[in-house]
C-alpha cells in the first residue's frame, strides 16, 4: 500500500470513531435531560400535593384518619352525630389520639405501628385532639346533626 492510501484509511477510521463518539454523547445528553425533566415534574407534583394536604383547613367528610409522617391525615374531618371515627397508625413511631379541649373525646393510649383506635361521636360540636407524645400533631373532628 502506498502512503496516500494508508493516510486515507486512517482519516476515515478517525472520522467514523469520532463521529460515533459524538453521536453517543449526544444521545446520552438527551436521555439525561429527559430523565431530569421527568424527575423534576414528579417531585413538583408530589410536593404540591403535600403542601395542599398539610394546608387544608377545610374539614373533609370522612370517618377515617391515617397517622403517618408525624401527622393526622386528614387533620380536619367532619362527620354526622353517631359516627364512629377510626384512626390507623401507619407511622413508624407510636402515637396517641387524645382529646385536647376537656370535652368528651378520644383517648387511645399508645398506638403502635399498624394499630387502630375508634371513637364514636354522639354529640354535635367541634372536638380538637392531639398526639400526647408529639405535641405538634393536632386534628379536629367537626360533628354535625
Amino acid at each position: 500500500m502506498n502512503k496516500s492510501a494508508v493516510i486515507g484509511i486512517v482519516v476515515v477510521v478517525v472520522v467514523l470513531v469520532g463521529g460515533g463518539a459524538l453521536l453517543a454523547k449526544h444521545n446520552s445528553d438527551n436521555n439525561k435531560t429527559a430523565t431530569s425533566s421527568s424527575t423534576d415534574t414528579s417531585t413538583k407534583s408530589s410536593t404540591d400535593t403535600s403542601s395542599q394536604d398539610s394546608n387544608n383547613l377545610n374539614p373533609t367528610a370522612t370517618n377515617s384518619v391515617t397517622i403517618q409522617n408525624f401527622a393526622f391525615s386528614p387533620a380536619n374531618i367532619t362527620v354526622k352525630k353517631g359516627t364512629t371515627v377510626t384512626w390507623t397508625n401507619s407511622d413508624s413511631a407510636t402515637h396517641t389520639v387524645t382529646e385536647t379541649d376537656g370535652q368528651t373525646g378520644p383517648s387511645s393510649g399508645d398506638l403502635a405501628t399498624g394499630k387502630t383506635y375508634t371513637f364514636t361521636y354522639n354529640t354535635a360540636g367541634t372536638f380538637k385532639y392531639h398526639c400526647s407524645i408529639h405535641a405538634s400533631m393536632v386534628g379536629t373532628v367537626t360533628v354535625t346533626e
